[in-house]
């Protein structure tokens, strides 16, 4: 079995036991005042470049961009990358973090809230005002590099839950 088979599975298996739910979301990224419109589950990879230290130091793993394919009731529904940007059913919403939340365990990527920034088209998307990303497996690459310019892919899954204001 591959790396990203195995994360999806493990991701599966994380999410069918311990899936947060509104209530048990951490305070920094909770949805006060806003109502979730739907959820997705997003597997894919986070992409990391080699960096050289600015101090002069070994070159080391920074992080770059997501790339992702997003499912709602086990079907493909759209994808996830650079912005951060998802694109689902035509439509499409950019983010920035506001708050973030470590995740249950150091090798998953952090749990994120992101404000809307940008928006094209209408679709799902269109009254979205907030994302938030949960329950996270993987997607962690630290440590130094060898070369410059290098990149490395971490598998990972999460879901995105997409918020409007109420």
């Amino acid at each position: 079995m591959g790396r990203v088979q195995t994360v999806a599975a493990i991701a599966l298996m994380v999410r069918a036991a311990f899936g947060a739910s509104a209530a048990e979301l951490p305070d920094a990224i909770a949805a006060k005042g806003e109502t979730a419109l739907f959820q997705v589950h997003a597997e894919g990879a986070q992409i990391y470049e080699c960096k050289a230290a600015q101090t002069g130091g070994k070159p080391a793993w920074q992080f770059r961009e997501p790339i992702a394919s997003l499912f709602r009731d086990g079907k493909t529904v759209g994808r996830h990358y650079a912005g951060p940007t998802w694109e689902i059913d035509g439509g499409a919403i950019v983010g920035k973090v506001s708050a973030r939340a470590p995740a249950r365990i150091s090798k998953d990527i952090p749990w994120l809230k992101l404000e809307v920034t940008d928006r094209a088209d209408d679709g799902p998307l269109k009254d979205a005002t907030a994302v938030q990303r949960i329950n996270t497996v993987g997607g962690v690459l630290e440590g130094d590099c060898a070369t410059a310019g290098e990149l490395r892919s971490e598998p990972y899954a999460a879901d995105y839950v997409f918020l409007k204001k109420q």
